[in-house]
């Protein structure tokens, strides 16, 4: 197993961490402002070219879930790096492609790879001291928001300006640049002892059976996570009609409403790192909750949306962080394989929020999706509530 280093990250250090998996994490999401005119490129119907995204995230869960424990067991750095040149060879594939099928086939194999992002999370938080662990972790969660969120104009841009292509031969410089900065950064882990790996993979399991703390904390991830998810699932679609009409270009410009809610995501770390985790999962998902009855009122006031987009991401993205400080407390030697359990069970609620989005938006509209992306942290509130209660009881007993 990985031993925990004695040495520390500065917070320069942690700042370049960030700045490496915000752009780790974008590769995943350029391609989707880009769909209609990579479908225009190679003659494929939209419904086709919305495979790309599916196939792009799916990579991605594969990757948390079968190559993101293996931190656990090897070198950290010596995997970071592998899977980051694996996205280099992804990245110029998919600059290069001549073909749909071919370009979609890549896309799985850029997901794969760009999970290197949720190596990186779990060796900071290995290298950082407990009582500034909820900080650091909150910035690196800032990184990964906000290159999800500007990934998406940005490749706009870029496509507008110089063609789709360009895009990934730009993205394939990036990332040569955050693999020099990563073998730069991080220090080789000392590994002790082996484990199989499907022993490893089952290891998750019982690790779930034995952290209480773990299985609550991902059923809150996949709760905050899928009302996020109902959000930016179902925005484009309420904005698209009436009573606004907006282009796709101006449906954009709400992602950087999400991005300076991302910038909460430190000081949600630094308030956890403190000792008030608890009470602060229940204000941040009472905040979650207030954010959809302002969002509500969307047609009939934009202000109030913007307001609400805002309040979602900073409760959003805090419990991500909240969550985190908690996890990465259980046990420093299996960092990775916690990661992977976390990440997995949030990307299984952003799959529930989809879902729900669109079923809330065929049968209700705006107003459906406001009711099912408020339902879910009220279920949240519910159990904390249930929780509560529980280990007053047993304590009394």
């Amino acid at each position: 197993m990985n031993t925990g280093s004695h040495i520390q990250l500065t917070a320069r250090q942690t700042v370049l961490f960030a700045i490496a998996a915000a752009f780790m994490v974008a590769n995943i999401y350029y391609s989707q402002p880009l769909l209609a005119v990579i479908g225009s490129q190679f003659n494929i119907p939209s419904s086709d070219t919305a495979l790309l995204v599916t196939l792009t995230q799916l990579g991605y869960g594969l990757g948390v879930l079968l190559l993101v424990p293996l931190g656990d067991v090897i070198d950290r750095r010596r995997l970071a790096s592998t899977m980051i040149s694996l996205c280099i060879i992804a990245l110029l594939l998919t600059a290069t492609s001549q073909h749909f099928w071919f370009f979609a086939s890549v896309q799985l194999l850029l997901g794969l790879a760009a999970s290197a992002t949720m190596v990186l999370i779990p060796y900071v938080a290995n290298h950082t001291p407990a009582y500034k662990r909820g900080q650091r972790v909150g910035q690196m969660i800032t990184g990964m928001l906000l290159g999800i969120l500007l990934a998406r104009t940005v490749s706009g841009l870029v496509a507008d300006a110089l063609g789709w292509r360009w895009m990934y031969v730009i993205a394939v410089i990036i990332a040569t640049m955050v693999l020099i900065l990563i073998r730069k950064l991080m220090v080789p882990s000392a590994v002790t002892g082996k484990i199989s790996y499907p022993e490893l993979l089952k290891s998750m399991v019982s690790l779930l059976r034995e952290y209480e703390a773990l299985r609550t904390r991902a059923f809150y991830c996949m709760m905050g996570m899928g009302s996020f998810s109902i959000l930016w699932t179902g925005l484009t679609l309420f904005l698209s009609g009436e009573p606004y009409h907006f282009q796709p270009s101006t449906i954009g410009l709400f992602g950087l409403i999400g991005a300076a809610g991302a910038m909460s995501a430190g000081i949600a770390g630094r308030i956890s790192d403190k000792g008030y985790a608890s009470a602060l999962t229940i204000a941040l998902a009472v905040l979650l909750v207030l954010s959809w009855g302002i969002m509500a009122e969307a047609k009939a006031s934009l202000l109030l949306l913007t307001a609400g987009i805002l309040l979602l991401d900073v409760a959003a993205m805090g419990l991500q962080v909240v969550h985190q400080s908690v996890i990465y407390k259980l046990r420093p030697e299996a960092q990775s394989r916690i990661t992977s359990i976390f990440v997995t069970s949030g990307f299984i609620g952003m799959a529930l929020g989809s879902a729900l989005s669109s079923l809330g938006f065929r049968y209700w509209q705006w107003t459906g999706i406001c009711l099912f992306g408020a339902a879910l942290p009220v279920i949240m509130l519910i159990h904390v509530t249930i929780q509560g209660m529980t280990k007053k009881l047993l304590k009394n007993h």
